[in-house]
Parts: structure tokens; sequence; C-alpha cells
């Protein structure tokens, strides 16, 4: 892409995936929008100029101030959008409820999905663009024992329209990722637990991923490296 100043909007760029993909960004000096709701401390110890953050409560927006409060946050020109959201509510299918499911589901792929929305246009204009959702592996596996609402949103931000896809002729591309279990705060605390212990027998390799090695394929997806394939989930997740 011949733009010098290239941009990237990373929703939920406090993760523990999020902070290695901001790293990665800023090290081949793009300019980066670091979205976040928590965690503010984790991104402010970056110290980068080319770093901004936007804080942003997903669960605040509504009928009547979305529009507004996406214009307003996020309206600016970006080259990709990286989308890292991930809330969990910890509800397992036989005890969620109507709200949790709205919740969880909201924040994971509504809200991504309007910001998206608004972002594309300008990438269509300038004829380069890339989007990439981070998904779950959970999906395959019909979500964990008390992660039903969250495999549910994930499930829901696979989708991608055909109409999508047509952005592909103006070199805009849209992909998911199926992020597998990797070594995040969430399953720091499953440590002991005898499902996390299956699951990793499940992987070839033993063990899970780390955040560094799910960035390097995030970003690898969102470059230039990436020049045609668009429409797809791919699933990295070490065999399982």
């Amino acid at each position: 892409m011949k733009n010098k100043n290239k941009r990237v909007l990373i929703l939920g760029g406090s993760s523990d995936i999020g902070i290695e993909v901001v790293k990665d960004f800023l090290n081949m000096n793009w300019d980066v929008t670091a979205h976040y709701f928590k965690n503010k401390k984790k991104l402010k110890k970056l110290k980068n100029k080319k770093l901004k953050l936007i804080y942003a409560n997903f669960m605040k927006f509504n009928e009547k101030n979305t529009e507004k409060i996406i214009s307003k946050k996020f309206s600016k020109k970006y080259d990709a959008l990286i989308n890292l959201v991930g809330y969990v509510d910890n509800k397992s299918f036989e005890n969620t409820n109507l709200k949790s499911i709205i919740k969880t589901v909201k924040i994971n792929a509504l809200i991504p999905f309007l910001i998206e929305k608004k972002i594309v246009n300008k990438m269509l204009k300038q004829k380069w663009g890339r989007i990439l959702n981070c998904s779950s592996i959970g999906v395959k596996f019909g979500g964990g024992k008390n992660s039903y609402n969250y495999g549910l949103s994930k499930h829901c931000l696979e989708f991608i329209p055909n109409r999508y896809k047509d952005w592909a002729n103006k070199n805009v591309l849209i992909n998911n990722i199926r992020i597998g279990v990797t070594r995040t705060k969430i399953h720091k605390r499953m440590k002991k637990n005898l499902q996390l212990k299956h699951r990793l027998k499940l992987i070839p390799a033993k063990r899970m991923a780390k955040p560094q090695e799910i960035s390097s394929y995030i970003v690898n997806l969102v470059l230039d490296k990436n020049s045609f394939m668009t429409g797809e989930t791919i699933t990295v997740a070490g065999g399982e």
C-alpha cells in the first residue's frame, strides 16, 4: 500500500493478545489506535507516540446513542481493523438467560459490526483495507461448559455476508481467525482445571499458544502479504 502512515484500529486492545498485536504494529511503525474498556495501565506502559487510546464501554451503547458514539470515537480513517473484543459471562447453557445472551452478543459481535460498517466506507474509497474478526475454537466444539454465550457471540461474529466479499474488488478484505487455547488470564486461572487438562491432551504440541504466537498470525492476515484471501475463517488452534 502506498500510504506511508498506515493506521490500525484494534478493538479489545488491552487484552493479553491485544497488547501483543499493539506491540507488533508499533514495531512496524504503524499508527495504532487501541480501544479498551479495562486495563488501560497495560497500554499506557507502552509509552509510544504512535499509540492512541479510545475508551468505550460497549454495554452502554443503545438505540439512541450508538450512532453518535461511533461517529465521535470511531469515525477516523483506518487502513485496518482488528476485533479482539472477548467478553465472557461464565454462563452455561443451563444457566443462561435472555439478558446475558443479549449482553454478550452485543459486546462481542453487534457493536463491532457497526463500527466496521462505519469504517469500511473510507477503506473502499482508498481501495485498500483489511478487517479481521477474532473468533474462538469454541465455535467448533459448541462452546465451553461455562461459555455458552461467548461461543454463541463468536459464532455470530463469523457471519460474513456476500456483500462483504464484494469489497475484494476494491482491495478490502475481511476474514475471521478462530483462536485456540492461549496463555491468557482466563486460561491461567484454569490451569488446574480438569477440563483444560483434557483440552491440552487434544493439542498435538500438548501446550497452550503464547499470545505472541497468535499475534503473528493476526498481523500476517492484515498486512499486504494477504492480497487475495477474503471471506474465510482460519483456525489457529495447534491442531485441536
